[in-house]
């Protein structure tokens, strides 16, 4: 279900009801994957379909060590600052990730690919 709850949202970034947003976060998660063609598939979707927002990079990093001093990791910490600079719903498949950004109180929506759809009444 999540694979479909996925592919639902981004067909409606392909149709323009969403933006997907990048960050520099997503560029150096995806360089570090092995496997090349996943790579390459990833690459090629986010330049397709991503938009990549300006941002206060200073302010990105102090609010990424202040999550990082909460207990999250230092990428998800990474991504969760980016979402809140930008004012981006945060979508993961990580359950534990999006449990602790409820728990912590982030400052954007957050939830898996499922509660997004479901939020959306997105079918």
């Amino acid at each position: 279900m999540e694979t479909e709850a996925i592919n639902l949202i981004l067909s409606k970034v392909k149709e323009d009801l969403y933006r997907l947003t990048v960050s520099p976060v997503h560029i150096k998660e995806i360089e570090a994957i092995k496997n090349k063609v996943e790579q390459i598939q990833l690459i090629t979707l986010l330049n397709k379909y991503g938009k990549t927002a300006k941002v206060n990079l200073k302010e990105v990093r102090k609010r990424a060590e202040e999550l990082v001093n909460l207990g999250f990791g230092v990428a998800d910490a990474a991504h969760v600052a980016f979402a809140e600079m930008v004012r981006a719903e945060f979508i993961s498949c990580d359950k534990r990730l999006v449990k602790k950004c409820i728990r912590h109180k982030i400052k954007v929506w957050c939830g898996t690919p499922l509660d997004f759809c479901e939020k959306e009444d997105l079918k």
